[in-house]
């Protein structure tokens, strides 16, 4: 049978004086849960295509922006980790309902990994693209140069120059003390459920080996990690994209 399209619904949550914006395509669950990377937003090229796969096969698709990014609401930099883990868990506790599956983009594979160890019993999958888990400790403090940490000490925020924002990444010294509280590696990581990672060794921001170290450290044994070797830390071409849509359909469909 021929699913139809479905359209997209668009609210927002209410969490703590802070509204968070938010977008759903109606369906058949479990419900893929959109996590999106640091500073990036739900209208990306790779939450687009879930939105029109999961429309036009009647799926549940729900996508939100953190605090501070994209259309909901706070500023950026009083942003953390601790915060954006708590968006992610009010976003499955109060739009979602059964189990769902995650699909965490670069720091949105730590926050789906950080949810899933909070709620074990409502997380039936993870697709993790590029995962930046521990980002703040294991690939941010090392790369800090002194104009860096003086800028941080001084200031409290350092501009990281990045290819994705002409003027730079806002970095504050309170989301680099903050991360240190979450860091899960090198585990073990008690994740049970069933997680794919998609991972470029092109990427520029997270190194292919980190990303390998995530995969070792989960102890669930249904663990496939999808290495591309000429891909990029986006992963948004056609053939990665085709990729993402085949392990979301995985992952739904063996629920």
């Amino acid at each position: 049978m021929t699913e139809v399209s479905r359209p997209e619904v668009t609210s927002y949550l209410e969490t703590d004086g802070a509204r968070l914006s938010w977008r759903r395509v109606s369906g058949r669950g479990p419900t893929l849960v959109w996590l999106g990377g640091f500073r990036s937003d739900m209208s990306g090229t790779k939450a687009e295509t879930l939105a029109a796969w999961a429309a036009a096969h009647g799926r549940d698709f729900l996508r939100f922006d953190y605090f501070g990014h994209g259309q909901s609401d706070g500023d950026f930099e009083l942003g953390t980790i601790t915060h954006w883990r708590a968006d992610v868990l009010a976003v499955l506790d109060h739009l979602t309902q059964g189990t769902a599956v995650l699909v965490g983009s670069s720091m949105g594979g730590w926050l789906g990994c950080l949810a899933a160890l909070a709620r074990p019993e409502r997380i039936s999958g993870l697709l993790l693209i590029a995962p930046a888990v521990d980002f703040t400790e294991r690939l941010l403090a090392p790369e800090l140069t002194r104009e860096a940490r003086e800028a941080l000490a001084r200031d409290g925020v350092w501009r990281r120059p990045s290819p994705f924002d002409p003027v730079g990444y806002a970095i504050t010294r309170r989301l680099l003390e903050d991360g240190a509280r979450w860091s899960i590696l090198p585990g073990p990581i008690s994740i049970e459920a069933p997680v794919r990672i998609l991972q470029g060794v092109a990427d520029a921001e997270v190194p292919w080996r980190h990303a390998l170290d995530l995969a070792l450290a989960l102890k669930g044994q249904d663990v496939v990690f999808s290495l591309i070797r000429d891909g990029d830390h986006r992963l948004s071409r056609p053939q990665d994209l085709d990729r993402l849509t085949a392990f979301a359909a995985e992952l739904i469909e063996g629920d």
